[in-house]
């Protein structure tokens, strides 16, 4: 497999950690998002992505599948194991749901494209733009962390006692947040998950200061 990459987007690091939690070994090429205006705008990549969006992953038969959650539950039907989603379809149904409330509702307001517009097209200051960021940030960490907190089928990870995609979705996004200094001190099952998920080796080697391209 290839793994189209970039060293701090967060959702290419989700389809790294399920790649590395699967066993799966892949090739990684690194497309700059910044460099040369952002090399995912390239007729190349293009081809490969029509939104110039990360992560693209082509197949061994050399199908591309674009846009990480079709990834992760691509890679969950035909690589079984470790499952990254529970049996039971109620249990599924909670992990997609925490799993969204990142990759939906924080994810695509704080992307590279929106923050670009935001200062390129609408001249918002750069302490704006980091507000911006942290705000939506807040807004779903303040009802995931009470969704941990009073279900019961949190475990030692957002759902039970293995990663899911749950997991998959949240270490990515603390990244993100420490990154702009959010306050993570409301957060003590966030920082727990994340804690725990940070000393398995497959979310150790998808970190982005652990990738090929990182700088």
């Amino acid at each position: 497999m290839k793994l189209y990459d970039y060293w701090r987007s967060s959702a290419a690091y989700r389809v790294r950690i399920a790649l590395n939690l699967k066993g799966i070994s892949y090739e990684h090429i690194s497309v700059h998002l910044v460099k040369e205006g952002g090399q995912q705008h390239s007729a190349d990549y293009k081809a490969l992505n029509p939104q110039s969006l990360l992560p693209s992953l082509e197949t061994d038969a050399g199908d591309i599948i674009t846009q990480s959650l079709a990834i992760l539950e691509y890679l969950d039907e035909t690589e079984p194991t470790p499952a990254l989603l529970p049996v039971s379809a109620l249990d599924r149904s909670r992990v997609r749901s925490l799993a969204g409330m990142i990759a939906c509702d924080i994810h695509p307001v704080n992307n590279l494209r929106v923050l670009q517009y935001l200062k390129n097209t609408l001249k918002v200051e750069d302490d704006a733009k980091s507000e911006w960021y942290r705000h939506w940030i807040y807004k779903t960490f303040d009802a995931l962390e009470t969704r941990l907190e009073n279900e019961a089928s949190t475990g030692n990870f957002c759902h039970g006692d293995t990663p899911t995609l749950a997991d998959i979705c949240l270490i990515p996004q603390v990244y993100n947040a420490h990154r702009f200094k959010c306050k993570m001190d409301a957060y003590p099952n966030i920082n727990r998950i994340n804690d725990a998920c940070l000393k398995l080796d497959a979310f150790q080697k998808a970190i982005p200061e652990n990738q090929p391209d990182a700088v």
